[in-house]
């Protein structure tokens, strides 16, 4: 509460006076390299007490208040409600609106050159949806320091849960005299001198199109890591189990839709989990060696290191044994931001100087719900990102196959096929003969990036969104009236091959570099696709299939609610070797 800031430091407007007077090129050159963000004035934060900064002193510390907190996503409406705030932050970016009222032209300004002012945190108590980044901007003192790889200061965010607000502390990391900058380290934390001008681009452009874009599969330690990280331990060798014919199982199981619709005579529930032949479990299980070991006749839903199939990072990484370095044609271009930002950026300028499309779409490696997904076409936003939580960057689907609503027009829709991994050795995949489909609510054009209803999907979470439903047999004569070159059974064909190829893959090395060939698992995967226009060797206008992300232990209230055998069928094909009148078909 104590506003004692202006008697240590001062804002400094900097003018750049050049002695001689250069040709206005080079001038524009010399400006174009101010270290300060914005278009605007150059400002520099100094110390101005007489008797400077000790660092030792208990007194050098200060609070810097955030002038905006939001959620990416909510940035633009917040910029046209909230009062006063356009106004705010353009005058902070160097921004020229005069209005009153904000119009669009500021507004995208300010979404723009904002990434060059953003910090963030995230709060690590909550739902998934509390969990969110925050992105938050320092007010005119906090957002005027400047970078400086030597910096003379720290800044971290404090939030204070008394009065339920965050702060930026900032204190010094040596004396200073009189007339000092205060700067701190925008790439704070990073060694590596690549990453680090990576990292700095926003305020320093520069060009790395020297670095090659080519991203080869990580090495085996990679995946070594990843395993550790999972504290999973993986089964012991083990014979596949032989059970009597006719056998009833009993169940164990903590997923209410399977308590409710199995109700095959050769399954029944137990809820004493030492007794049950098969564990069909929400949570991931850990622990394969002391099952192998203890108890390897007793079956379960999954399979060691799935998570190469059903996490982000990972599906890209395993997805390049299939197509060399740019990955498989059914999977959009992906670079992991922790890992590859370099290759990615290299990419990116590459694109840029060719004037070919760069619309991407930036995913946390493991949250579901497209919850903190942001599609864009700013450099600087997708290098911020990677600081708020892991994540990867795929290449968005620019030209994907529409949908004609009637009630809307051409609309992006994705698919979800559930798939069935019998075994691993041998691969044995089926996948359910019903598929689902999810509509966007609003015509598409590559525009308004941040209008949710037009470029996602997934619509059942969002509150008071209409969720359009169409049943996979109404929508294949409707596709195949809007597409009539391309019938259903040939793009089917090629989401096979796609789904084949990924599963072989997925399974080529021995695990941690593949999923493991457990003799017990078995698994379902409802795994998530679109459709993009490409071109074929031949020239030939082609649909091809782009797989999305591969979930585990997928929401299946819509599958039991218009299919009541749906569990019927899974068990019968996953635990009793019965695929007749199953309603699934085998892949490989």
């Amino acid at each position: 509460q104590v506003f004692d800031a202006g008697d240590y430091f001062g804002i400094m407007q900097v003018e750049e006076v050049d002695e001689e007077e250069e040709g206005d090129e080079e001038m524009e050159e010399q400006l174009k390299k101010k270290p300060n963000p914005g278009n605007g004035p150059c400002f520099k934060v100094i110390v101005t007490n007489e008797n400077g900064l000790q660092a030792s002193n208990p007194n050098s510390v200060f609070l810097v208040d955030h002038a905006w907190t939001y959620r990416a996503e909510h940035a633009r409406q917040q910029l046209l409600r909230v009062p006063g705030l356009l106004h705010r932050m353009a005058l902070l970016m160097g921004i020229d609106f005069h209005g009153e009222i904000p119009d669009e032209g500021s507004i995208e300004e300010v979404l723009q050159e904002m990434w060059k002012y953003n910090q963030t945190y995230q709060l690590s108590q909550g739902t998934a949806e509390e969990k969110v980044p925050v992105w938050y901007i320092m007010d005119e003192f906090g957002s005027r320091i400047q970078h400086s790889d030597q910096p003379s200061f720290a800044a971290a965010p404090l939030f204070y849960m008394p009065q339920q607000i965050a702060y930026t502390v900032l204190w010094p990391l040596r004396d200073l005299e009189t007339g000092d900058e205060v700067t701190r380290d925008y790439a704070y934390g990073e060694t590596d001198r690549l990453v680090r001008k990576c990292l700095l681009l926003p305020w320093v452009p520069t060009e790395v199109l020297d670095v090659s874009c080519v991203t080869p599969e990580p090495s085996d330690e990679h995946y070594q890591a990843i395993l550790a990280e999972n504290k999973e331990k993986l089964p012991v060798a083990i014979n596949p189990p032989v059970y009597v014919k006719d056998k009833v199982f009993k169940v164990f199981t903590d997923i209410q839709q399977v308590l409710n619709n199995l109700t095959h005579p050769r399954f029944v529930f137990t809820d004493q989990e030492g007794e049950a032949d098969i564990l069909y479990n929400f949570s991931h299980f850990k622990d394969y060696r002391k099952l192998s070991e203890e108890r390897p006749e007793v079956m379960v839903n999954q399979f060691p290191c799935e998570n190469l199939l059903t996490v982000k990072d990972c599906l890209a990484s395993i997805a390049r044994r299939a197509g060399g370095p740019d990955g498989p044609r059914w999977l959009p271009r992906t670079f992991n931001l922790q890992t590859e930002l370099p290759q990615f950026i290299s990419y990116f300028q590459q694109r840029d100087r060719r004037g070919e499309d760069n619309h991407w779409i930036c995913k946390p490696w493991n949250l579901a719900r497209s919850l903190d997904t942001h599609i864009t076409n700013n450099l600087n936003s997708i290098i911020r990102h990677r600081e708020s939580s892991p994540k990867v960057v795929c290449k968005y689907i620019e030209n994907p196959v529409l949908f004609q609503r009637e009630d809307v027009g051409l609309v992006k829709f994705d698919i979800r096929y559930v798939v069935l991994l019998r075994s691993v050795k041998p691969l044995r995949l089926y996948s359910y003969d019903v598929f689902w489909l999810r509509f966007s609510n609003r015509a598409f054009s590559l525009d308004d990036l941040d209008d949710y209803e037009k470029h996602f999907t997934v619509m059942n979470y969002a509150p008071g969104v209409t969720l359009k439903q169409v049943h996979c047999e109404d929508f294949i004569p409707l596709f195949e009236k809007q597409y009539p070159e391309y019938p259903w059974t040939t793009v089917q064909a090629d989401i096979f091959k796609a789904f084949a190829e990924l599963f072989q893959v997925a399974s080529a090395k021995p695990a941690p570099l593949g999923i493991c060939d457990y003799p017990s698992s078995r698994a379902i995967y409802a795994i998530d696709l679109m459709l993009k226009w490409d071109t074929s060797r031949d020239g030939k206008r082609i649909m091809q299939p782009q797989i999305l992300e591969v979930n585990f232990n997928p929401d299946c209230d819509r599958a039991c609610k218009y299919h009541p055998t749906f569990f019927n069928d899974v068990f019968s094909t996953l635990f009793l070797d019965e695929t007749e009148n199953c309603h699934v078909t085998c892949i490989v």
